[in-house]
């Protein structure tokens, strides 16, 4: 029995690190927040982070990845909804974490742990893009295109916060970009 509790009891203690981590890093910020701090919120002693941790940015990428797997959850509960209440779904629960999003593509050009991190969550996200572009009929010439004009237009909308309306206008655009248009022109057949 013994055996089977100490695994259990590290597990635990990670969840609770990450937990205060994920409040701290969201409400106070990332740079402003000091692993005393979170070992504190923890309950833990500051050096019991590191034999969690190899560092900071380790301990980032744990909170990345719980806030994602929530999201996931959730939005797995949300395919019968319309595809722009989906988007602006997605775009509001990221906003939740605006700092987060920030402090990610502030690090990704000094740390390779978030570089990585952000590289995957991207590819993720422009396959959960494009497969809810597909069903809204955008056209596969047009579905490269139209996924990258989504990431654009949702990084755009966490950086530079808009009003409720306004926001909604500009998804249920994005949601149905391709659906009526037609593919881009190939001007290479023109004389």
């Amino acid at each position: 029995m013994p055996r089977n509790r100490r695994p259990r009891e590290r597990e635990e203690k990670r969840g609770e690190i990450v937990t205060a981590a994920t409040e701290l890093f969201t409400r106070a910020g990332y740079d402003e927040t000091p692993m005393t701090a979170i070992a504190a919120a923890a309950g833990v002693a500051a050096n019991t982070i590191y034999w969690y941790f190899k560092d900071k940015d380790a301990l980032l990428v744990a909170v990345l990845d719980h806030v994602l797997a929530e999201a996931l959850a959730d939005a797995g509960q949300r395919t019968a909804e319309p595809w722009e209440d989906q988007l602006l779904w997605a775009v509001e629960r990221l906003e939740q974490y605006a700092r987060l999003v920030t402090v990610v593509h502030a690090r990704t050009a000094i740390s390779p742990v978030v570089d990585a991190w952000h590289t995957g969550f991207h590819e993720l996200a422009e396959r959960m893009l494009a497969d809810g572009f597909r069903r809204t009929g955008i056209p596969e010439d047009a579905l490269r295109a139209s996924t990258r004009i989504g990431v654009f237009v949702i990084e755009g909308l966490l950086l530079h916060p808009d009003e409720a309306a306004s926001r909604r206008e500009v998804i249920d655009l994005v949601a149905h970009l391709g659906a009526r248009g037609r593919a881009p022109r190939d001007d290479s057949t023109e004389p």
